[in-house]
């Protein structure tokens, strides 16, 4: 069956345009403002659109993360729910589909591009469900350094309420949904969803499409957790599946493994400097993502950004 690519350009450009707010993205966090404050700003001007992927799955892009939509005509079963900021837009974009209502959200982890909708979302009748971990950071402040930013508790009605610690199987009007927890990789709370007879998986973080990826060492995130999931992303489609990332364009088995492959081979140079003892500016100088700015260095972060990342996330003696 041939692949559907989706375009991505609305929310390519939406991160783009906080990028350039601002000054100094790169090697340490210094903004004048958090990325998380720019992202936020372009997000109120974000135009959603909805794109068909196979049956009745559809992706919303444009706001935050991607934004996976099962419809029914009794409702609809979402993974992810984007930034609300972007409410208005998101809403206008489901309506596309169909009236129905939202009766599920997956949380595939708890940034705040991925959850923020929550509580809007439950107000329009939508279970929030999630790892214990999302509950936990969505519970309480959470600080990430790396963004200069410290995330308030959400709303209570923004908090899920059905847990997944492991798996859960569901039935959505026919289709067998299955949610799972990867294990600490991007964050600490990061769940995969596939829906089986479509053979669409949503993988929320763990897999960036064409782009060097965010990871939370500070929350339970790190490059061996992110290789992990990537290996585990590859053994769990065929070259039929349908692959919703967390951001960038759907793809498929291929782009996996190229994905898979790219962090391997970075993680493996950075720890290699590292375990010489270098220092985390020395080894970002000594630019050990070269071979793959090209292609993959020119998104939210970029190459300096990505190498502090996986050193961070390295121990101090790893070979």
């Amino acid at each position: 069956m041939q692949r559907q690519m989706v375009s991505w350009a609305g929310m390519a450009h939406l991160l783009f345009m906080a990028i350039v707010a601002l000054a100094g993205f790169a090697a340490a966090p210094s903004y004048a403002v958090s990325p998380v404050i720019a992202i936020n700003d372009e997000a109120k001007k974000a135009v959603v659109q909805a794109q068909p992927l196979r049956g009745d799955l559809s992706v919303l892009e444009g706001s935050g993360g991607n934004i996976t939509v099962l419809n029914s005509p009794k409702g609809k079963f979402l993974v992810d729910g984007g930034i609300a900021y972007s409410k208005d837009s998101i809403v206008q974009a489901l309506q596309t589909i169909s009236n129905a209502p939202p009766l599920f959200v997956v949380n595939t982890h708890y940034h705040w591009d991925h959850t923020d909708s929550n509580a809007w979302l439950h107000e329009l009748g939508a279970t929030i469900i999630a790892h214990p971990n999302t509950l936990k950071h969505l519970s309480t402040s959470t600080r990430v350094d790396d963004w200069e930013f410290t995330f308030p508790p959400a709303p209570a009605a923004g908090r899920p309420t059905v847990l997944v610690s492991k798996t859960k199987t569901m039935k959505f009007n026919g289709t067998t949904i299955r949610i799972a927890y990867y294990g600490p990789s991007h964050t600490d709370s990061d769940l995969w969803v596939y829906f089986v007879e479509p053979d669409v998986l949503a993988t929320g973080d763990t897999w960036w499409n064409g782009y060097y990826p965010f990871i939370d060492n500070e929350n339970g995130g790190s490059i061996d957790g992110m290789i992990r999931a990537a290996k585990e992303n590859v053994q769990r489609v065929t070259e039929k599946t349908l692959v919703v990332p967390g951001h960038g364009p759907v793809g498929g088995r291929a782009e996996l493994i190229e994905y898979r492959d790219m962090l391997i081979d970075i993680r493996n140079k950075v720890a290699a400097l590292k375990h010489q003892g270098k220092s985390q500016a020395e080894v970002v100088a000594a630019k050990p993502t070269a071979a793959y700015d090209r292609k993959w260095g020119g998104f939210v972060i970029n190459p300096d950004f990505f190498t502090r990342l996986v050193f961070d996330g390295l121990p101090t003696t790893s070979k």
